[in-house]
Parts: structure tokens; sequence; C-alpha cells
């Protein structure tokens, strides 16, 4: 036995319902980040000038910044439109870019149909125990944020 400490952090869940239809909601979170995404939410080294997601499996999500450089937020492991995507989130807990998705979270979003023109958003941010106790103030400000974010989201998905 090593003797290594095994912990666990809950994952953060939120749901929002968005008064527009499936494949609207799905493609407005992926296609159309730049337009809801709050500008100062980022790890780059200047302010962004655009929010990315290369809407595919493995595809990115990146900021542009106005110095010219990029900063990677994650990458698109599950695709599944216009239901469900999940996604690295490459950042550790100190805010900052981490290349070793074995200490990373990620992000499951699932969008479910309730009519032909409600959607409702299922929103898991989860794995924070792989960042081991500094988990805990990763999902704290994380737990905090998306609330707002969905907001956001659903205010241009319903716009």
């Amino acid at each position: 036995m090593s003797g290594q400490k095994t912990i666990t952090i809950a994952p953060v869940k939120k749901t929002i319902t968005v008064e527009a239809a499936q494949a609207h909601a799905f493609e407005v979170f992926v296609s159309r980040i730049d337009l809801w995404w709050p500008k100062q939410h980022h790890i780059g080294d200047s302010p962004v000038v655009e929010q990315v997601m290369e809407p595919r499996l493995g595809g990115r999500w990146y900021t542009r910044h106005e110095s010219g450089s990029e900063s990677l937020t994650g990458h698109f492991t599950v695709w599944d439109p216009p239901k469900r995507i999940v996604f690295s989130w490459e950042i550790n807990s100190q805010w900052k870019h981490e290349d070793n998705l074995a200490l990373t979270s990620e992000v499951e979003v699932r969008f479910i149909a309730e009519g032909a023109s409600r959607t409702r958003v299922e929103l898991e941010h989860r794995n924070f125990e792989r960042m081991g106790e500094e988990g805990r103030a990763m999902r704290d400000g994380v737990d905090n944020g998306w609330p707002g974010i969905l907001d956001l989201f659903k205010a241009a998905a319903e716009a």
C-alpha cells in the first residue's frame, strides 16, 4: 500500500432552462461562445479579442488575445450534437494552463429538448480531485462562476 489518501471532491452541477430549440441552444453554446462568454474570464496574457470553440471531436476551445497569443481552455472529448458535449478543462488551480490531462477537470453539457422551443441545459464540471487538495479551490471558483455564465448563455440563446 502506498499510504496515499484518496480525496473526493463533489462535481459542480448546474441546470438552466432556455426558451430555444435544442439544436439552436447547442449551436449558440459551441459556435457563438464569443457572443456570451465574459471577456474578462480567461487565462491569457492580454485582453481577449475572441473566444473560439472548434465544433468537432478533438476541437479546441481557446481565446485569441490582443497580444496575438492564444490560450487554450480545453478540447472536445465527446461530440454528440445537438444533445451532448464533454470538454477537458485544461486549467489548473492557479488558473494557468495545464498540459498534463491527468491533472485537469472536465465539463459535460447536456441539451435536453423539453418541447419544440424549450431546452434544459445540464452542466456538470467534475474531476477536481485530479488536482489534489488544490482542486477544492478550483471547484469553489467554478461553482460560483457557472451560474452567471449560464445566465449570459441563456440571454444569447433566447435573443
